[in-house]
């Protein structure tokens, strides 16, 4: 159901083969405030290689002697990547215990754990509270033509990129849809909750993914339709539909604002028109009937995600003639898979030394 996305750009222009070591594929979280510094909570800066974020969450619980639910973090990082980002352990009237104590716990054959920075913060650090993330992402065993490759970095950077969600979010062969149908199927099944968000999360994902299939097949996904609902850029702020004009048409053109598909939920579609026709039609199959019916039961509502993604301040150069460096920012929620999607067959190392790990994103 997660499918493969069509390419918004034409034909690939390379391949390649990424996270042939963690740091082919490097993450830092943008940080969407500083730290307050002082409460009950210690604000941690970790680098970390070779486990995922729900992974060192539980090394920081047990570190700490608290409750898991004691430790926030704002996003998911891969367990197959450098990454560095930031989390929260709530110790009311208690010193932080040894850092070095959490080092050693998180250290490992293949992976590893470093406190980068500390302090104190009032709040435990919440889900999306993050201003976006920064991506340095080497490939290796380039083959393609090297004008053709920079003409396709340069068209990414001008005019972006499908904002599709990654296939991570979607678990192991895209299992996570069809457990989460099975879910839907058995409500009174008993559930823990964190699967059943992942799960929710995966079936409203996929069909956001179909929507932006058949809008990158038409060719507007960066256009916009009759009937458009449109988001602000760099803002999760949405506006419309409203009657086309000159304005809006230049606007949308400028990167201003971008077209949106709906993240699947109760109540009525926003858009109208064809841009309602379209996302109608791109989820009549009876697996789409039955996502949707099920996340209407659950209680989700309706809401939109941008269907144009901007990489910002894209930037490549090659250090080795078979070698090739990507650096580039992103929104929270955004992966980065969506940008390497456009350039081609990109193999994943990591993957096949190994079972992918659970789904972990932005």
């Amino acid at each position: 159901m997660s499918g493969t996305m069509p390419s918004a750009h034409g034909a690939p222009v390379l391949t390649a083969t990424i996270r042939q070591t963690p740091e082919d594929f490097r993450v830092d979280e943008i940080d969407a405030f500083e730290a307050s510094g002082n409460g009950e909570h210690l604000l941690l800066t970790i680098e970390k290689s070779g486990m995922n974020t729900a992974f060192v969450a539980r090394l920081l619980a047990q570190w700490a002697g608290v409750d898991a639910r004691s430790v926030g973090y704002a996003g998911l990082k891969d367990r197959h990547a450098l990454t560095t980002q930031r989390f929260t352990v709530q110790l009311p009237g208690r010193e932080a215990p040894d850092i070095a104590a959490l080092e050693a716990l998180g250290a490992g054959a293949h992976q590893s754990l470093r406190v980068r920075a500390q302090a104190r913060h009032a709040r435990k650090l919440p889900r999306g509270a993050l201003a976006g993330n920064r991506f340095v992402l080497t490939l290796r065993d380039v083959a393609g033509d090297a004008a053709a490759i920079d003409a396709r970095l340069q068209t990414i950077a001008t005019r972006g990129v499908p904002n599709a969600f990654g296939e991570q979010r979607f678990g192991h062969d895209g299992g996570n849809v069809d457990k989460a149908l099975r879910m839907f199927a058995a409500p009174r099944r008993r559930i823990d909750r964190e699967q059943r968000a992942m799960l929710l999360s995966a079936a409203r994902s996929a069909l956001f993914n179909r929507v932006l299939a058949a809008r990158v097949e038409a060719g507007d996904w960066d256009t916009g339709l009759d009937g458009e609902v449109w988001m602000l850029d760099g803002s999760r702020s949405v506006f419309g539909p409203e009657p086309a004009s000159p304005e809006l048409a230049g606007r949308v053109t400028a990167q201003d604002i971008h077209p949106t598909a709906p993240l699947w939920g109760r109540g009525a579609l926003r858009s109208t028109g064809a841009a309602h026709a379209r996302e109608i039609a791109a989820l009549e199959d009876a697996q789409s009937l039955a996502l949707r019916a099920g996340l209407e039961a659950a209680g989700l509502k309706q809401e939109r995600r941008a269907t144009r993604l901007r990489s910002g301040d894209l930037q490549w150069q090659r250090p080795a003639p078979d070698c090739l460096q990507l650096a580039f920012s992103l929104p929270a929620g955004c992966y980065a898979t969506a940008v390497l999607a456009e350039l081609g067959d990109i193999g994943n190392a990591a993957v096949r030394r190994q079972p992918q790990d659970p789904p972990t994103g932005g």
